[in-house]
């Protein structure tokens, strides 16, 4: 089960840096979510917007922690390296 709650946390991970990407976008730039991430791409800087949407995570951690669910909150930590790894590239 410890395979499983680790899959299950980086899924988590991936989608709440999702989610904070979309709200940054959202809150943040005058544009709406498909204009915004065109211009963030034209621009380079969508790396840097993931990097910003990865800082959800950090509270989805603490809840984690906070419930002893330790396995799911280590794949919130590989989910977050692995979104850092990728913004190199991007």
């Amino acid at each position: 089960m410890n395979k499983k709650d680790l899959l299950i946390g980086f899924v988590i991970g991936i989608f709440t840096a999702l989610l904070g990407s979309y709200l940054f976008v959202t809150f943040f730039t005058r544009f709406d979510i498909s204009t915004g991430i065109q211009t963030i791409k034209q621009q380079g800087y969508m790396g840097k917007v993931i990097t910003i949407g990865t800082v959800l995570d950090l509270a989805v951690f603490w809840l984690l922690l906070n419930r002893n669910e330790e396995m799911k909150a280590r794949g919130i930590i590989l989910a977050v390296i692995v979104l850092a790894i990728s913004t190199l590239f991007i």
